[in-house]
């Protein structure tokens, strides 16, 4: 999606009242610097701005484009590169792990709908003998 390009209303209130101080006098000049041509002089300042900047939005908006390309040919081009790992050495090679896949000897299957339990998410029980101070032995915790 393109970026918004940006047209200031300030800038067009200033032309519409820049036209019509010039009918009032093309010279028109009212004090403290404050002159008709240092007015337009200024409007033609804030077009170029605003033109340069939504040439860059532009610009950017292509250069952001050919990038999702350049990820999309570059995401393409690493399964391709691990696919040919895979079949010069096999799936089930220490090369194949150090490319980035998983060996077919480490894959585990889960049953469906529930992702695999590895050892470390197992619960423990840990049985405490000591005794609480009066005697009695408390009860197993977890």
């Amino acid at each position: 999606m393109a970026r918004k390009k940006r047209s200031s209303p300030m800038l067009q209130k200033a032309v519409r009242r820049a036209a019509g101080m010039n009918s009032i006098d093309p010279n028109l000049d009212v004090g403290n610097g404050l002159t008709l041509s240092a007015f337009s002089t200024l409007i033609e300042t804030m077009r170029t701005k605003e033109n340069a900047y939504n040439t860059a939005l532009s610009n950017l908006d292509k250069l952001y484009s050919e990038m999702l390309q350049t990820e999309s040919e570059l995401g393409d081009m690493t399964e391709h590169m691990l696919m040919g790992v895979g079949t010069r050495y096999g799936k089930s090679s220490i090369e194949y792990g150090m490319a980035g896949g998983v060996p077919k000897t480490q894959r585990h299957k889960g049953l469906r709908g529930k992702p695999p339990t590895t050892r470390s998410q197992q619960p423990s029980f840990v049985a405490d003998i000591s005794s609480n101070g009066n005697g009695k032995k408390s009860a197993a915790t977890s």
